[in-house]
């Protein structure tokens, strides 16, 4: 027997633009402990398992300071959810290399000091670097015109993280954007199907998951050839969310096309008080280019993991219901597959371009299996990175640290070509890298970020100096930052 769930009213928007949706239904059980979550689950959903391909199966937590269950703990699942941060695990740090000699770029770059690779105009080409071409000749060497955008949307998914995170009861006031050259426009929010049995506590079914921005600065427009509309959509974060990723089975959407049911269910179903993501991308969407007619636009979708197939679900529908759409692109991260051959095919038919930057160690891009009955298949044009590759990272990064977002686009920041060293000029810091995975950085840059984080006046010359004796302090547990949030 099972109860279906309840959203309380909420008063309604107030601006015609922006919609924040004061949802009294978004509550704190949105961020309920992985325990609960992994037993409710296993009751919830009993099906057998379909093995995944090598490496093995990752242990899931929906929160950084919770050490993750057993593997024997988790449900019995078609394919694993689609995880949405990183956790810090109790392997071994590395030993070799401790006292190495640690480079100044390096130094720069755990100071928190540096800053992004500068923005080229890109103005003349600016269709190439949105998918025009198929992004030929651009990927292999990475293009750092192209590098530098991808880093760029990329920000955007982890604003959309961050504001979920800060106020998890309710839509955030307020997304803070890392590019001020964006404005943004209206708040998303996706909505769950799932009735649950009576065993089980009501929770909301309605969650903020992201927001949809125009470019607003004259100059930026300018330096990128037109007035870009972004819609950015966070990965996995409610534990409704988890159980419509467990939902494999493909549904057709007409013309012997399919996706998932739990990703249509996500982007497809309203709330009490706020539209279906579908109908709220597609209004503010269409409204934006009534509203710049006759400007050169383009629309982006950006998103990771669970964020990156509702993202590939709302550029093919934008291409289809929006009069004289502009050029629509997805650039993905670590986003699973959405659909059938089919679906893939009709994505491309309307003229949406996708390029996907996948970690070959990240197990979420393999999921739903491929081929087979089911008949998976992925869309547009893959960037393949290598978590080894990096000089920072360990070379046996546990499966989050190989799905998280941050750890993506440290990847495509130091992204050269295939089967290429790292790039020695890496621009991004790696402050946030070791925050959110210290069990996963190598020990010497651990130690040396944590000094540097106590001693921000010391002059980057005494740091050296330190580095190079070989006697950088070893740092234990303590280093861990407990209370971070998932991303």
């Amino acid at each position: 027997m099972s109860v279906g769930i309840t959203i309380a009213p909420a008063p309604p928007s107030t601006s015609p633009g922006l919609k924040p949706f004061h949802l009294q239904a978004i509550s704190a059980a949105a961020a309920i402990s992985t325990s609960t979550h992994l037993a409710n689950l296993d009751r919830l959903l009993q099906k057998s398992v379909a093995p995944l391909p090598p490496p093995p199966p990752p242990k899931i937590v929906e929160h950084r300071h919770r050490r993750p269950p057993p593997l024997s703990s988790l449900p019995d699942l078609p394919f694993f959810p689609f995880f949405s941060s990183s956790f810090h695990s109790n392997k071994q740090q590395d030993a070799s290399g401790a006292g190495d000699q640690i480079s100044p770029l390096a130094l720069a770059l755990l100071s928190d000091s540096a800053r992004p690779s500068p923005r080229g105009s890109i103005s003349a080409s600016w269709r190439r670097y949105h998918g025009e071409g198929d992004w030929e000749g651009l990927l292999d060497p990475l293009d750092r015109h192209l590098r530098r955008e991808l880093v760029r949307y990329g920000d955007l998914v982890h604003a959309a993280y961050r504001a979920f995170h800060s106020q998890p009861s309710r839509p955030p006031v307020d997304v803070v954007l890392p590019d001020r050259s964006y404005r943004v426009t209206r708040h998303l929010f996706a909505t769950a199907s799932i009735d649950l049995p009576t065993w089980l506590r009501p929770s909301p079914r309605t969650s903020w998951i992201g927001f949809v921005a125009v470019c607003d600065s004259e100059r930026e427009i300018s330096r990128m050839g037109r007035r870009d509309i972004v819609v950015a959509l966070r990965g996995t974060a409610t534990w409704l969310e988890w159980a419509e990723n467990f939902r494999s089975g493909l549904v057709d959407v007409g013309n012997s096309a399919k996706v998932a049911c739990g990703f249509r269910s996500l982007y497809k179903t309203a709330g009490t008080e706020a539209p279906s993501l579908s109908e709220a991308v597609v209004e503010e969407v269409r409204r934006l280019t009534e509203l710049y007619a006759g400007e050169e636009l383009s629309v982006t979708m950006a998103g990771h993991s669970l964020g990156a197939a509702l993202a590939v679900l709302a550029a093919e529908e934008v291409a289809q219901r929006v009069p004289t759409p502009p050029p629509t692109a997805v650039f993905s991260f670590g986003g699973p597959r959405v659909g059938n051959r089919a679906f893939a095919e009709r994505v491309e038919a309307r003229g949406v371009k996708v390029l996907r930057a996948v970690n070959s160690r990240d197990v979420v891009p393999r999921v739903p299996p491929e081929g087979g009955g089911a008949g998976y298949a992925h869309v547009g044009k893959e960037l393949r990175l290598d978590s080894r590759t990096s000089p920072y990272l360990r070379p046996d990064a546990d499966p989050m640290c190989c799905h998280d977002l941050e750890a993506y686009l440290h990847l495509v920041d130091g992204y050269i070509a295939a089967g290429g060293p790292f790039r020695r000029d890496a621009k991004r810091s790696l402050a946030r890298l070791v925050t959110e995975q210290s069990a996963n950085v190598k020990k010497r840059y651990v130690s040396v970020a944590h000094a540097a984080a106590r001693e921000k006046s010391t002059p980057a010359s005494r740091l050296i100096s330190r580095c190079s004796s070989a006697s950088s302090p070893t740092i234990g547990s303590s280093l861990s930052i407990e209370n971070v949030k998932i991303r």
